[in-house]
């Protein structure tokens, strides 16, 4: 540890700031990635979505961004410092390596998004179809509980209501038509 220390404190403060963007951002992209590959991919939070909304919920400014920039930023600046002598060309590259690396990302995202929701699944297809109570569904519409159901082969989890009593977990339900987006009405069986 202390030679890595040494190290870093003999380079420049130019490479020492590539440096520890290129290493924080480097770790935390790793933990990002096993994250969303894991399933565990609602953590991105929008640091602003009024005026750099990209559709689809995505969101220009966000912390998946950001850390993108500086792993592209970084990175840029480390392996670029011996080949361009100008510190202001180097932070101009690395900046622009570091948006570059945003949009892709962006992009790349934004494909997976398309192949996720391919269309295949029709909430409708879920009326009059029999389910099961996953998570508690408040008595006379007054909250929203969970429901799954099986529809085409795969099991769905979906928001759900009731006009009747609370509906406990495990309780068999028949779906009797689908609300405003894909909340089902649902009925004890």
């Amino acid at each position: 540890m202390g030679d890595i220390l040494l190290w870093y404190e003999s380079l420049d403060a130019l490479q020492q700031v590539f440096w520890g963007c290129a290493a924080v951002s480097s770790m935390l992209f790793i933990a990002q990635t096993v994250m969303v590959l894991i399933g565990i991919d609602g953590t991105d939070v929008d640091l602003d979505t009024n005026t750099l909304d990209l559709g689809g919920g995505l969101s220009m400014l966000s912390i998946k961004n950001l850390v993108n920039f500086f792993l592209g930023f970084g990175w840029a600046g480390v392996s670029l410092g011996d080949v361009i002598e100008s510190k202001i060309w180097l932070v101009i590259v690395s900046v622009l390596v570091g948006v570059f690396f945003v949009v892709l990302f962006v992009l790349i995202y934004k494909k997976m998004l398309r192949l996720e929701s391919n269309g295949a699944f029709d909430v409708r297809a879920c009326v009059n179809l029999m389910g099961e109570v996953y998570l508690r569904i408040p008595a006379e519409k007054s909250g929203v509980g969970k429901v799954q159901i099986s529809v085409q082969g795969s099991i769905h989890e979906l928001d759900a209501m009731t006009e009747g009593e609370a509906l406990a977990s495990g309780v068999k339900v028949r779906v009797l038509e689908v609300l405003g987006g894909s909340t089902l009405l649902v009925t004890r069986m």
